[in-house]
């Protein structure tokens, strides 16, 4: 049966995504991803003040709360040449580090993992047989038999009121699920616990920022002056709270977060030869210590691996007009010299020319124009970016703790280190990254209070 398959809306993103997979019998023949929404900030953004360009960017997603408005001020400051006091960026990592830390848990128990986890089949679970569970992976505090008692209690409520929310309609009892019932259970506790853990975590935005989401930024630093005496700004009070917010962080990561992605892809390790991508990695580098024109100085490097070769990092250059290049031959704009051309970003032109059909509709016109959406390559090749890519290039780096790691993951798993690059490599790498982050934003936040003690700025 060659049948097309319509996926609309893709969930668990923010925005709008379609996705139409073409059947080949029970094969997946091809597939086409379309962005369904012109976003347009860009066209906004259009004759404002540069200074003001952070808090718009920065809406162009409600879950990636921060990142748009740094890169934003970044690109800013970039063009003006201007030079950030070491304190403010300390205080943009921290709270960069707070958003990868913070979402890559979201990401993990709320976003991901009920396609491994079967919440129903918690109701099942023994509670006592649950906390022996917990408690040979780690030493979390909350993992007695009565807390999992009342968390079953708690799971158990919602299912007899019909209240299930985003655990409706799903499939719990198919056999694709392999967690034991104890582990399904511990899974959903955390689920449950890590709603609590995100919203304390997330303060660490509203001291350095004013709020979350979308927090302040400003060109040239950050907008909290620091005065230890003062109660109008970032004073001794404030930075013991960004402490215990770190501590709460690493502890979540250390003790729930890092055990429960091992605890549970034992169960998969089948996922360690599947879902693997094209091969080809990029990073520009992030976490600058000294500022972005030191990039022998940032946490993650910059560079493009290819073709799975861990052995060769090949330099990326962000201004060389050959080398990063986006392309709208099926996408719904027009550029001054044609589609087929593709531009640098520094170049790039936003002519709207939607050609599409109204909706509703069956299907894309998947020969012509179909998404809102540019594609973006390096050097012409198609690359994928996020925390494997970061990963990788840590681990091909050489940096020390991304390469204990990720031995310890794969000796663990008993799996070869090209499961990397498969779902179960991906998933890993996202917890390994947030590990490495968020210790090293113990590093940046004794740095920034050292440099305050010595009446640096």
């Amino acid at each position: 049966m060659n049948e097309r398959i319509v996926v609309d809306p893709i969930t668990r993103i923010e925005g709008h995504l379609r996705i139409e997979a073409q059947l080949d019998g029970k094969r997946i023949a091809q597939a086409w991803s379309s962005g369904t929404m012109v976003r347009g900030i860009e066209i906004i953004l259009r004759g404002r003040d540069p200074r003001d360009a952070w808090a718009f960017a920065q809406r162009i997603c409600g879950v990636c709360t921060l990142v748009h408005g740094l890169a934003s001020i970044r690109a800013v400051e970039n063009a003006l040449d201007y030079k950030i006091p070491p304190n403010a960026q300390l205080i943009r990592n921290l709270m960069n580090a707070a958003q990868y830390v913070h979402d890559h848990v979201m990401h993990f128990y709320h976003l991901h993992a009920l396609d491994w986890v079967d919440v129903v089949s918690a109701l099942n679970a023994d509670p006592k047989a649950t906390s022996e569970l917990a408690q040979s992976l780690s030493n979390y505090p909350k993992s007695s038999p009565g807390y999992f008692a009342d968390m079953q209690k708690k799971l158990k409520d919602f299912v007899e009121a019909g209240q299930l929310g985003i655990f409706a309609k799903a499939y719990w009892g198919h056999p694709a699920y392999k967690l034991p019932a104890e582990a399904n259970l511990m899974a959903v506790s955390h689920y449950l616990e890590a709603l609590t853990w995100q919203r304390d975590v997330a303060r660490l935005h509203a001291i350095f920022g004013g709020k979350n989401p979308h927090p302040n930024f400003v060109v040239g630093g950050v907008p909290c002056p620091i005065d230890l005496d003062s109660d109008s700004a970032i004073n001794a009070e404030r930075l013991a709270q960004v402490q215990t917010i770190i501590n709460r962080m690493r502890e979540f990561v250390d003790q729930v977060y890092v055990p429960d992605t091992l605890a549970i892809a034992g169960f998969y390790k089948d996922w360690g030869s599947r879902g693997e991508g094209l091969g080809n990695f990029l990073t520009y580098g992030d976490f600058p210590e000294k500022g972005m024109d030191d990039p022998a100085s940032y946490l993650i490097p910059a560079g493009a691996i290819l073709d799975r070769d861990l052995s060769t990092i090949h330099e990326v250059d962000m201004n060389a007009s050959d080398q990063i290049q986006e392309y709208i031959a099926h996408s719904w704009y027009d550029y001054e010299d044609g589609k087929e051309l593709p531009l640098h970003p520094y170049a790039g032109e936003t002519r709207l020319n939607y050609t599409g059909p109204e909706p509703p509709y069956e299907h894309l016109d998947v020969d012509q124009s179909y998404s809102w959406l540019k594609s973006p390559r390096w050097k012409g090749h198609a690359m994928e970016v996020g925390p494997l890519a970061r990963v990788l290039m840590l681990y091909a780096s050489g940096h020390a703790q991304t390469r204990e790691l990720v031995g310890m993951t794969l000796n663990k798993l008993d799996i070869p280190v090209e499961a990397l690059f498969s779902t179960l490599g991906r998933t890993a790498a996202r917890t390994l990254e947030t590990k490495i982050i968020g210790d090293t934003m113990q590093t940046w936040y004794d740095n920034l209070i050292a440099n305050i003690k010595a009446g640096g700025s």
